[in-house]
């Protein structure tokens, strides 16, 4: 794996986890009480975007190093995906 395909990978984990972890405690305007005019209901009083990107940045290192050492050491590779090449033919396409 290229230094370019780590951080490919880095940085879909890292945003698949962001959007996990966006809605966990989350508490909304209405919840609160407080809605700013303009602004719908369910908008977030207090998102916590840097405490957020912190777990996200802690979890999604953990999972990198897991899916990148399957990676790069062969347990898993590109061909055991390949569910075509093994399929037998369709009867009557031959």
């Amino acid at each position: 794996m290229s230094i370019t395909s780590a951080l490919v990978l880095f940085a879909v984990i890292w945003f698949m986890v962001f959007f996990i972890v966006l809605p966990l405690r989350l508490t909304t305007q209405g919840e609160a009480g407080d809605v700013v005019p303009g602004t719908p209901v369910s908008a977030p009083s207090d998102a916590q975007i840097k405490r957020k990107a912190k777990i996200t940045t802690f979890w999604a290192l953990g999972l990198w190093v897991v899916i990148a050492g399957v990676i790069l050491s062969g347990v898993i590779t590109v061909r055991d995906f390949d569910v075509m090449g093994r399929m037998p033919p369709l009867e009557g396409t031959e």
